[in-house]
């Protein structure tokens, strides 16, 4: 059974997998924005994946557990409360989650321009290449030290468990004790 997980055993070790001390169990070393494509098609039976990333990939596995752990919110945020007019029915949105914010903008019938970043996503307005941006926030520091306010929340994400829909009913006894012994 492999278990996928964006969290790192202590050694400083390269390896990308590594077993518990019993054999038991594989576990894989991956970036959390992988780790659902991984257990989607099956290098990984179960997973952690955050909401934000299930939600963006929209990958077909089944979640299972929420770990209540990593709590943050997917948020619009920008300059000040009115960044830009819902009004105009147009706006420019940097972001590095496009399928969240494309999703969200449609249902409030909001044509939004999506302009993909990678990283400082908190500069976009400030130096006018977008009029919000849709991020994920735990303290909401570094939009506060930038300048930025929450225009509002998108939803809240936390950790689950996530598993391979095939792996789920044929290693069910094994998931489900692993599971158990989680809780």
């Amino acid at each position: 059974m492999y278990y996928s997980s964006q969290y790192c055993c202590s050694n400083l070790s390269r390896k990308l997998f590594f077993y518990d001390s019993e054999k038991k169990y594989k576990f894989l070393i991956v970036r959390a924005q992988d780790v659902a494509t991984y257990v989607e098609y099956k290098a990984a039976d179960l997973g952690i994946a955050g909401l934000d990333v299930l939600y963006e990939h929209n990958n077909d596995v089944l979640e299972l557990f929420d770990l209540n752990i990593g709590f943050c919110t997917m948020v619009v945020a920008g300059k000040d409360k009115n960044c830009f007019a819902y009004k105009n029915r147009s706006v420019r949105v940097a972001t590095k989650f496009v399928n969240i914010a494309k999703r969200h903008f449609v249902s409030k019938g909001i044509n939004a321009e999506i302009i993909k970043l990678y990283g400082s996503i908190e500069l976009a307005p400030l130096l006018g290449i977008a009029d919000c941006i849709v991020d994920i926030v735990s303290t909401g520091a570094t939009l506060k030290e930038n300048g930025l306010k929450v225009i509002e929340p998108i939803f809240e994400s936390t950790a689950f468990i996530i598993a391979n829909k095939i792996s789920y009913y044929t290693k069910y006894d094994q998931i489900n004790s692993l599971l158990e012994a989680v809780k």
